[in-house]
């Protein structure tokens, strides 16, 4: 069953902290475009009698009754009416947590149907059953509070034990409490907690167990999946999209995930500040606001937007096989270099995490065309363990995956260094593993050489022009100093010398391509970063563009289909580059300011480009040419495309794919410089 075809209702789990009105309100909205109906948050008791607290929940309930349909689960004991002092105890008159849900009821009932009566009761942290060890106080408790409810009109649901205990749930049949609840709640996140790692039986058998207690004792009530989810601590966000769409393909007649948003770092859990990492891992979104793969999924286009990504199918590959394995296959240059080997009948791996938004439409036309010699394995390369069950039999791996963007680094350092750093150490400790020669051939970038402020420019009407002839006729050669400057340029350094290190230090053989600014067909160019590409869009939508400083910078742009057939003759002649950073763009031939490419595109595209001027970005060269002798003279390698035709050709390619219409006929065709 696809996930789009569940019958399940489902929402989300998001606990509010009280008094947190900007964050609870960003979170509704968020949640309201993914199309969840429903919202499952405590009203906790304790809080509700703390100072502020009414004013919260006045707030919030009507709030949240706006959007979905609200499921307020109530518990925890105000400590002063606890049996034990604290939260998780009974109260001492079990009958005042019937009198609270009575005056929730009459306060807030209009907002919502169903009413969750407490959580967890097995946890400790919930409901202390050392002093309840035989249940008789929870099973008065709830059964009283229960039978309120449904004689006022209201259906109770009985709060989810976790993990799931077919025992408890028959005493609580046996107590009574099955026969006064319309729903009870299942909890379960398999993959996630140790604690149901040697419980955990699967979802058909937990479930049935649940539905023959149910059915002894109360056959109407209804089976709901009150909290389950996936942490991607492991930075596995396409597992945790899996775990979503089995989790809506259960017999339940509710699903809540958990969670919308990440735990902020700086808040406590239940058992503690960090005690555990997974739990500041189960959102759909990060802490401070970003999607994961599974929230962006949900937003483009809800149940149906995840069910066709999750078709993308992981790798099956014949025993004998060793196929080639591009890291970041389904980026722009990944996809073309894929392309080039499978038009040659080659098995690739192609290996990413989806990341950015689009890229699943390069790995769908990838398998459209050449089917199972495509192998998606949906993964991040921060997953140690996962890159190193991928790449384990690859025969040779081109690694492309990156966080790309200076600004992006300069938001997030932490994060780019774990993708761009981390990451390529865990795919070079994946292949030194293997015990094999497996080559290792990385996208390095220009930036690793700094903003290169030393090279005396002059600024001429529309470009900066080096006063050094030497640079003016070759370019920035690998003998310039390393100068790493901003995040990204640091971590792109570490991980451009750790591939050449490891074919020192471990005999690997391994190559690094520094990279100038690469264009072509199926890029999804933003602002950040695919500047061209971004260009060309903004362009033929009628969108203004902004550039950032005076446009007189210079850049040798470069081909994708080029680029492609460097990285091809870098792979075959390894036994002589290996141990070698070589740097790859177009060189002087293709060298063109920003200013330039602009009144090109109006050419191509036949109108005027709107543009506006902005400050200078932090690390932004004035000038970068590559110096690419190195890698001609040793592999052969030159391009052949040169930057009008280039542009021209990454314009038809936009306007049929992207915006499904033709460039003006009457544009006079400067394709060949």
């Amino acid at each position: 069953m696809k996930a789009a075809e569940s019958d399940a209702k489902f929402g989300f789990v998001e606990w509010f902290r009280t008094g947190d009105y900007e964050r609870s309100e960003a979170i509704l909205a968020e949640m309201s475009a993914s199309g969840a109906s429903c919202l499952r948050t405590h009203l906790s008791w304790a809080e509700y009698l703390a100072p502020g607290g009414e004013q919260w929940f006045d707030w919030l309930i009507p709030e949240i009754a706006k959007r979905f349909d609200l499921l307020p689960c109530i518990h925890y004991t105000p400590p002063s009416m606890s049996r034990t002092g604290k939260a998780s105890g009974a109260p001492i008159d079990l009958k005042s947590y019937a009198d609270f849900i009575d005056h929730v009821l009459t306060r807030y009932g209009r907002h919502f149907s169903h009413v969750e009566l407490w959580n967890e009761p097995n946890n400790l942290l919930d409901w202390d059953w050392r002093a309840d060890q035989d249940f008789l106080l929870f099973s008065e408790m709830i059964g009283a509070a229960a039978y309120w409810a449904k004689q006022r009109g209201w259906k109770p649901v009985l709060g989810g034990p976790c993990p799931f205990d077919p025992y408890w749930l028959n005493l609580m049949g046996e107590r009574g409490v099955l026969g006064v609840v319309d729903a009870v709640g299942f909890h379960g996140f398999p993959g996630t907690w140790d604690s149901e790692e040697g419980s955990w039986g699967g979802w058909d058998m937990h479930l049935g167990e649940m539905r023959r207690v149910l059915d002894r004792y109360n056959p109407q009530a209804q089976t709901w999946i009150t909290e389950t989810g996936y942490s991607t601590w492991r930075n596995d966000e396409m597992e945790q999209v899996r775990r979503f769409v089995t989790a809506l393909q259960v017999p339940a007649e509710r699903v809540y995930w958990y969670a919308w948003r990440d735990v902020p770092p700086d808040i406590a859990v239940q058992e503690g500040l960090w005690f555990d990492p997974r739990h500041y891992h189960l959102g759909a979104v990060h802490h401070d606001g970003p999607p994961k793969l599974l929230a962006r999924l949900l937003s483009e286009g809800g149940l149906s937007r995840v069910s066709e990504v999750t078709t993308l199918a992981t790798p099956h590959i014949g025993a004998a096989v060793r196929p080639i394995a591009i890291t970041g296959g389904c980026g722009f240059i990944g996809t073309n270099l894929a392309e080039s080997f499978l038009a040659e009948g080659e098995d690739v791996l192609v290996v990413d995490n989806l990341g950015r938004a689009g890229v699943d439409r390069n790995l769908a036309w990838l398998r459209a065309r050449y089917g199972d010699k495509v192998h998606p394995v949906l993964a991040d390369v921060r997953d140690q363990h996962t890159m190193e069950d991928v790449l384990g039999d690859a025969r040779a791996v081109f690694h492309l995956a990156a966080q790309t963007a200076v600004t992006t680094s300069l938001g997030d350092p932490i994060d780019d260094f774990e993708t761009n750093a981390r990451g390529t150490l865990n795919v070079l400790e994946a292949v030194r593993k293997t015990g094999r020669k497996t080559p290792v051939i990385f996208s390095s970038t220009n930036k690793v050489y700094g903003a290169l402020e030393d090279i005396r420019l002059l600024e001429a009407d529309d470009r900066y022009v080096p006063a050094a002839e030497a640079i003016r006729s070759h370019g920035v050669g690998e003998s310039r100093p390393l100068d790493f400057c901003t995040p990204y340029g640091c971590s792109k350094g570490v991980a451009d010398q750790y591939i050449l290190d490891y074919a020192k230090s471990f005999d690997l053989p391994n190559a690094a391509l520094r990279m100038s600014c690469i264009y072509g067909p199926h890029q999804m160019g933003t602002e950040d970063q695919g500047w061209v590409a971004h260009f060309l869009i903004r362009a033929l939508a009628g969108d203004s563009i902004t550039i950032y400083g005076n446009g007189k910078q210079v850049r040798d742009i470069l081909h994708v289909s080029d680029a492609v057939a460097a990285y091809r003759l870098t792979l075959a002649g390894i036994e002589q580059v290996k141990g070698r950073a070589f740097n790859l763009g177009g060189g002087p031939g293709n060298a063109v300011s920003l200013l330039e490419i602009l009144r090109e595109i109006e050419l191509v595209c036949g109108a005027t480009v709107d543009a506006s001027f902005s400050e200078w970005r932090p690390g932004d060269q004035l000038y970068f040419v590559a110096d690419t002798r190195n890698l001609q003279a040793v592999v052969g390698w030159q391009p052949r495309m040169l930057w009008r035709s280039g542009l021209r050709h990454l314009a038809e390619w936009l306007a049929r794919h992207r915006f499904d219409m033709d460039l003006p006929a009457n544009v006079p065709d400067r394709v060949r410089a």
